[in-house]
């Protein structure tokens, strides 16, 4: 049998000018096929070429994931929006409705991915939900790190709860954080630079258990709800997520944690321009709060305030 050549996500993000973050995107959505070896995703050349050829007969907004690299951000009329939230969803939808000349092109990247995106300037508005331990705030320390030198706004998109997907009835009763540790319980991860990777890490940190200890450590995901059903098929008795996306899988339990803090980040200079005006002016009104209301699982007490300046 001929040999086919494969190439890492890494590889594949160098040979079309992307983040890796958009390609797992790619692989997640089903658009690029991927196979695992392991813990390692691959994807073979025939795929990749089959992907390239799909993409040049598909509309430019179909294949808009992020900026060409030698453009360095995207067109006037187009605001690129970082998250995985299907609030982003609805905000978006408000935004385009009332401002039909604006494009809102969606990343769905993790925190880290979001905000390296807003300091390279390949991202207009970026969402995070990262925890820090040491001051036990969420957002504002990792933003004048991964923005350094930069104004920016952090703008309060909603509360959300963070915990445990775990089976239906809770089995193994993983109430804890101190229970990832026990011999008997595998865990499902999410992706470096995930707030929910930054959650577990800096909690694990603070009860100084070790990461190596704590058996599917390594297996990891690439959203909540791929953690959750991971759990719901057996594949791992635990995942961390917020509660949204347990409320969209059958057969698994939420054990809520802590309550997180989920922001949208933009760079201070754009904040008096007309679409984030706007943008603004949408999360405060009463129809966007009405229509995020009727999801559940969502706390819009300060949803719209600027939470702080960097």
């Amino acid at each position: 049998m001929a040999e086919t050549v494969s190439y890492t996500p890494e590889e594949v993000a160098k040979l079309l000018k992307i983040s890796r973050f958009t390609v797992y995107e790619m692989i997640k959505r089903g658009d690029l096929a991927a196979y695992r070896i392991g813990r390692k995703v691959r994807v073979e050349a025939p795929d990749l070429d089959n992907y390239i050829q799909a993409s040049k007969g598909a509309s430019p907004a179909a294949v808009a994931q992020e900026p060409p690299a030698d453009q360095g951000g995207a067109a006037a009329s187009d605001l690129v929006l970082c998250g995985q939230d299907v609030l982003l969803d609805m905000l978006t939808r408000h935004l385009e409705r009332q401002m039909p000349p604006v494009r809102c092109l969606r990343n769905y990247v993790g925190s880290f991915g979001g905000l390296i995106a807003l300091y390279r300037g390949t991202a207009n508005a970026v969402t995070a939900h990262l925890w820090d331990s040491d001051s036990d705030t969420y957002n504002v320390a990792y933003v004048r790190r991964f923005l350094p030198g930069q104004r920016a706004q952090i703008i309060n998109l909603c509360y959300r709860m963070a915990g445990f997907y775990v089976p239906k009835g809770n089995p193994k009763q993983i109430n804890a954080w101190e229970d990832l540790a026990r011999p008997d319980i595998r865990l499902v991860n999410r992706e470096p630079g995930a707030g929910a990777r930054v959650l577990l890490d800096e909690k694990l940190r603070q009860l100084n258990i070790q990461a190596s200890g704590i058996l599917g450590y390594d297996q990891e995901e690439m959203s909540h709800l791929a953690v959750a059903s991971a759990v719901a098929r057996g594949e791992a008795d635990v995942g961390i997520g917020i509660e949204k996306a347990a409320q969209q899988v059958a057969g698994i339990d939420f054990i809520p944690l802590q309550k997180e803090r989920y922001d949208l980040i933009i760079r201070k200079e754009d904040a008096a321009k007309p679409a984030f005006q706007l943008l603004l002016a949408i999360l405060r009104s009463e129809s966007f709060r009405k229509e995020v209301r009727g999801l559940g699982g969502y706390d819009l007490t300060e949803t719209g305030q600027v939470i702080a300046e960097t």
